[in-house]
């Protein structure tokens, strides 16, 4: 199958725990629930878009210990695996995810193989070769910038997600932004991404900016026109994780469906609706059919 969407990412296993409140140093807290789930960036942005009907290929690396059954979620999803390699020096990327009432959050992150891909000197380039559309997320800078370079005739994006404040720098940043045609982020991260910028993110010369804003919907620099998207009202909240990748996947399923830059950022919107009432980042994939019926009715409120 010829790839739509390739999309270069980390692949984790997610430990979620929800707890009263946020952890203070020193003070032992009880945890209320716990689950281990598939997760990543990447992975969640490329499952997401495949399980809305985009034909997605994922580049990432984990280790030998990477669960089987999560490589039978990812065949039963059609998800392009050519390029998903497994490596005998080091585990699996892992998070660990402590949820807190409000929607607050603490995140700590295993970074495993994809912490130096330049140096492997595995070069995954077939599936991005052939796609539409190219997303850089997770992983090692200076591998994705040398990538794209290779690519550079292919439409880019550059997703630094959480990675914005630790492993993206001045010089690094610098670098990527030119080649690239669109830029997501959110709120903190766009505020880290103009520091290492030197000025607004949101005056980048791309043709597309977006940043999520949670509850408040998302703030979009198109063609040099603003537009703020409205958020999509999920029905109720119980995990926020990642409900910005599956904002990605719904926005990349929509343009292989056809819809316009307006558009697909708002059933973006309503594909992270879904993802946040329950547990985990891929737990609560809805069908296109229902990101749609819960999407149109906000079509009008793009201003």
């Amino acid at each position: 199958m010829k790839p739509f969407l390739t999309v270069y990412g980390s692949t984790t296993v997610d430990h979620i725990m929800t707890v009263p409140s946020l952890p203070v140093e020193g003070i032992t807290m009880r945890i209320a629930s716990s689950e281990t789930v598939l997760g990543g960036v990447g992975m969640n942005i490329a499952l997401t878009a495949a399980r809305l009907g985009c034909p997605t290929a994922l580049c990432s690396f984990v280790g030998q210990d990477f669960p089987v059954a999560y490589r039978d979620l990812m065949k039963e999803c059609s998800l392009i695996t050519d390029e998903f390699v497994a490596v005998d020096d080091k585990e699996t990327s892992k998070a660990i995810i402590v949820d807190a009432p409000e929607s607050k959050q603490m995140v700590l992150f295993y970074q495993g193989p994809m912490d130096s891909l330049e140096e492997r000197g595995v070069r995954l380039l077939k599936n991005a070769s052939e796609s539409e559309y190219v997303h850089f997320c997770t992983g090692q800078p200076r591998y994705y910038i040398s990538t794209m370079k290779m690519l550079k005739r292919r439409r880019m994006a550059l997703d630094p997600a959480q990675e914005s404040h630790y492993a993206w720098g001045p010089d690094t940043f610098r670098e990527a932004l030119p080649m690239a045609d669109a830029l997501f982020c959110n709120k903190l991260e766009s505020d880290a991404l103009s520091r290492h910028l030197g000025s607004s993110v949101f005056d980048a010369d791309l043709d597309l900016i977006v940043c999520t804003l949670g509850s408040e919907g998302s703030l979009a620099v198109y063609k040099n026109e603003t537009m703020s998207v409205p958020a999509v009202k999920a029905d109720k909240v119980v995990d926020v994780t990642g409900a910005g990748d599956s904002f990605r996947g719904g926005f990349y399923a929509a343009l292989y469906r056809g819809y316009k830059v307006p558009e697909a950022l708002v059933i973006a919107s309503a594909a992270a609706s879904f993802v946040v009432e329950s547990i985990g980042p891929l737990t609560g994939t809805p069908s296109w059919d229902n990101v749609i019926g819960r999407a149109e009715p906000y079509f009008g409120e793009i201003s």
